[in-house]
């Protein structure tokens, strides 16, 4: 089990190039294969591997993943094969070749995505296509520090064993995106916390009570940035530890009636566990906005009517002066709340017609420039946790407004 969780503990190295036309058409495709490969010998090797059967094979067992837009995730199990197409004319030198599978997610390729080629420490390979210029691909490309230069050719790194270098909230998230979830450190301790609960979610308000009682030393006047950060990955840790114990109760009792599988039961399930994890990060994000608020003694409203029957998440300082038409629209503040964005900032835009200049909170690491163009040309102001500016590029970083940026604003307007 990771304890640390080390980027190096994961993976072995990465590979990520600008597909072609020739990688990506299945008409132009060379009995699909990925040109450019010869780079991939730094992480994939130059020889066949042998196994312990003393067998050799020139496969690697590999999971295909698109990521595109909102809600946009498929993956599918199958094979890579690593070849050298001129193992039987010993004159010539080696040229080895990434030959793909025709799948769900390779049809969808097309010229121009990006595609990541990362082996595990268990020799497994993700086959990773993401659209160019998108928020997911600027996460990759920082989760292995690789620059923003795709070319026709692999830009191949090793992943070095940097005992400095922890996976933080930023790294997990986007291990998260390509399905790679973390063990639960300190796991004696979160079960301690947890006991009052037994194998029952509490309401959201409640885990997040609980995160925040025990960091107990935590002042979030001392550092806003900090103090939010530290709320929600405790009550990330506290929450995956306790969906671990439910799923696995759950499983355990199976899901047969008289020896027959209840598929729909099973679908329900699996459902049901994941419009948690969706529900339960946003109402998270805001209850320790709330509490944040309070401890500033800054004056809000949570969730209030504005017009239309928009509610934006917080209005400062609340309902009663925004709907006088007396008050100064320079006092006024809207804040929006979304632990991940993908396409979904724009819903913002109406939920307060008087403010034209707004402000959203997020904890998604590493947005994509186009995205935050937009936004700014949408007088639309992006505010997150101090930790997860390193993620976005150096000309987003100026632009952006920290959690303790936000409160200064909001204090000087009240």
């Amino acid at each position: 089990m990771i304890r640390k969780g080390l980027l190096s503990d994961l993976f072995i190295g990465v590979g990520v190039k600008k597909l072609a036309a020739v990688d990506a058409d299945p008409l132009s495709s060379n009995q699909h294969e990925v040109t450019g490969s010869k780079p991939l010998v730094q992480i994939l090797g130059d020889q066949d591997r042998t196994f312990p059967s003393g067998g050799t094979d020139n496969r690697f067992s590999a999971t295909y993943i698109w990521l595109g837009g909102e809600q946009e995730a498929i993956a599918e199990e199958g094979w890579l094969s690593w070849y050298d197409s001129r193992r039987n004319d010993p004159k010539r030198s080696a040229e080895w070749r990434l030959y793909y599978q025709g799948n769900s997610i390779t049809y969808m390729m097309t010229p121009g995505d990006v595609l990541f080629v990362a082996r595990r420490q268990n020799d497994h390979v993700l086959f990773i296509v993401v659209p160019a210029e998108s928020t997911v691909l600027s996460q990759l490309l920082w989760l292995f520090g690789i620059e923003e230069q795709q070319q026709i050719q692999f830009v191949v790194r090793d992943i070095p064993v940097d005992q400095t270098n922890e996976l933080d909230f930023a790294a997990r998230y986007i291990l998260d995106e390509i399905g790679i979830e973390l063990e639960e450190a300190q796991s004696d301790q979160l079960d301690a916390l947890l006991e009052r609960f037994g194998n029952k979610f509490p309401t959201t308000r409640e885990f997040s009570a609980l995160a925040r009682s025990s960091l107990s030393h935590i002042d979030p006047r001392d550092d806003a940035d900090a103090a939010l950060m530290a709320w929600i990955e405790q009550e990330e840790l506290l929450f995956r530890r306790l969906e671990r114990r439910i799923v696995d109760e759950r499983l355990r009792s199976g899901f047969l009636t008289d020896d027959v599988a209840d598929v729909d039961g099973f679908l329900s399930f699996s459902l049901s566990v994941q419009n948690r994890r969706k529900s339960r990060a946003g109402q998270s994000l805001e209850n320790h906005l709330e509490t944040l608020f309070d401890a500033y003694h800054i004056r809000f409203e949570r969730g209030v009517e504005t017009e239309n029957r928009n509610k934006p998440d917080f209005l400062f300082p609340g309902q009663v002066e925004y709907r006088d038409a007396t008050f100064p629209v320079d006092k006024l503040t809207m804040l929006g709340a979304k632990s991940t964005l993908k396409d979904r900032w724009r819903q913002v835009l109406n939920e307060a017609i008087r403010i034209q200049s707004k402000h959203l909170i997020t904890l998604e690491p590493g947005i994509s420039e186009n995205q935050t163009d937009q936004m700014k040309a949408s007088s639309l102001q992006l505010v997150l946790p101090q930790r997860l500016h390193k993620t976005f590029r150096p000309g987003q970083q100026k632009w952006l407004l920290s959690v303790k940026d936000f409160l200064k604003l909001v204090v000087s307007r009240q």
